[in-house]
């Protein structure tokens, strides 16, 4: 699975800009990006993609410790690069690196502790990532087996380890890839992107200590630089809000399905129409209060470890397998089941 966090509607954006550097970086994003993923796909279509097995959740993680390995590319474009920091070793002067190094941490301590799962696959996986890649590479992806940031074009990306929702998404991506592991075309594309936004919110309020009411619910918060009018790529809490900019354009995300995209771009609005079940989630985590990456995060972590989805699954059956969980949770008559329910309504995916 390749799957990278700045969506090339965007890119394409800012390759056609005046700006000669910013519009450099970008057509070297775009390039970049379409050749790896035709590289992973040509491996994919003669492997093949599946499922892991799910080794049993802990009781709460007790015990469950990261191994870290990050590597600089020194603005290569060739991979793993040269081993700067694992495990256990104190900071170094570079803080691209330790950024790197702390956002791996804090997105295995949320799945360790929230739910007892012991790396991506479950089974202590080496959370592997490189930094530096390429020359202001304007993006960061997950590769299937490792996380790879680039520094941005400064201009209107800063480096992209400043984020910590964009490291929780990109290893999500590589839970995904040993749970439900979506189709990335659709529906479900889009909700493979929901789920890896979800999750990289909830990375960020349990560092942070974070309340639904009290948590920004923005998506790659602090990686525009201060030239651009935005707050963050996405927002879960408003859709269509993240950014609205004479450079860039304007947020385009639906928060609802009366806005749902029907296009052939984007693997199919995989990047788009995320905002549909990612207002979904938001909806949940609030009608429930609290900390949000216990119920409502233990619903969708129920949902993609379980055994309801196939990996073809649109947002209906998304949604009616997030209602099954609840109500297998906490019954049928709990107020998550009805709240689950609610959210899904508020945003027309269910009547």
């Amino acid at each position: 699975m390749y799957c990278s966090f700045v969506p090339p509607y965007l890119l394409r954006r800012l390759s056609l800009l005046e700006d000669a550097p910013v519009a450099e970086a970008a057509q070297r994003a775009l390039g970049r990006d379409a050749l790896i993923r035709r590289r992973r796909n040509a491996v994919c279509a003669r492997i093949g993609e599946h499922p892991g097995i799910l080794p049993p959740a802990g009781p709460g993680g007790e015990g469950l410790h990261p191994t870290r390995r990050i590597s600089d590319a020194q603005h290569q474009e060739r991979l793993p690069g040269v081993r700067v920091r694992t495990e256990g070793e104190a900071e170094v002067q570079d803080p691209a690196v330790n950024e790197a190094y702390d956002g791996l941490g804090y997105t295995f301590d949320l799945y360790a502790q929230a739910y007892g799962r012991n790396s991506l696959d479950g089974a202590g996986e080496i959370l592997r990532a490189t930094v530096h890649y390429g020359e202001d590479y304007d993006n960061a992806f997950w590769n299937g087996t490792r996380m790879v940031f680039g520094d941005g074009d400064g201009k209107v990306f800063q480096r992209f380890t400043k984020s910590l929702s964009v490291v929780g998404h990109e290893l999500t991506h590589g839970v995904m890839q040993h749970t439900a592991n979506l189709v990335y075309q659709g529906q479900p594309g889009a909700l493979n992107e929901s789920v890896s936004d979800v999750f990289a919110a909830l990375v960020e309020q349990h560092r942070f200590g974070q309340t639904a009411e009290e948590a920004s619910w923005l998506i790659g918060a602090g990686l525009f630089t201060d030239q651009v009018n935005g707050s963050a790529l996405r927002s879960m809490k408003a859709p269509g809000t993240a950014y609205d900019d004479d450079v860039i354009g304007k947020d385009p995300q639906p928060a609802t399905m009366a806005g749902y995209v029907d296009t052939r771009g984007d693997n199919g609005g995989v990047h788009l129409n995320s905002g549909i079940p990612n207002h979904a989630f938001y909806r949940l985590a609030v009608l429930l209060g609290g900390n949000a990456w216990e119920r409502a995060g233990q619903i969708w972590y129920d949902t993609i470890t379980g055994t309801r989805l196939g990996r073809e699954s649109g947002f209906a059956a998304f949604a009616e397998a997030t209602a099954a969980a609840a109500e297998s949770r906490y019954g049928k008559d709990s107020e998550e089941l009805k709240a689950v329910t609610a959210a899904w309504t508020e945003v027309g995916v269910l009547e």
